[in-house]
């Protein structure tokens, strides 16, 4: 098996690898052994169901993480005074596209004890810090709940 090259950047600050067994009836797993998840259809997709995650799921996780640490971040160096524990969720599924299919992403966010505009602005530097958001910029819905 031949494996794609790709140089990288001399900049580069982490780097890991997944594979893909059996597509979305499968299972993924990570180079270092650390992820190990098993895939199952939803019966939305026309599948059984049953145990398993799904690459949605996977990909909501991630961008979870990432964007609030992002904010953590940003909040971090712009020495914001102390509030509430901040929550995000991440909303991802797939919408038709003839026989391809787009993603459907939003983000709701809570940060109590915030005003609207500091929290705004928090929102606005997550997504300038985050690689996710970066990577689907303008593509992302970004929804501010009270706490």
């Amino acid at each position: 098996m031949t494996k794609p090259t790709q140089d990288a950047p001399t900049d580069l600050l982490y780097q890991t690898s997944a594979a893909a067994h059996g597509g979305r009836a499968g299972h993924v797993d990570s180079d270092d052994g650390q992820l190990n998840v098993r895939l199952a259809v939803p019966q939305a997709l026309g599948g059984e169901g049953g145990v398993g995650s799904t690459p949605e799921q996977l990909f909501a996780a991630a961008l979870a993480a990432c964007f609030e640490s992002a904010m953590g971040a940003a909040a971090r160096a712009e020495q914001y005074p102390e509030f509430g524990v901040m929550q995000v969720v991440a909303q991802v599924g797939l919408v038709a596209q003839g026989d391809a299919h787009d993603l459907s992403v939003a983000l709701d966010i809570t940060l109590p004890g915030l005003e609207p505009e500091r929290a705004q602005h928090l929102i606005e530097r997550g997504a300038d810090i985050c690689a996710y958001s970066r990577a689907m910029r303008g593509q992302i819905e970004y929804r501010l709940h009270d706490a």
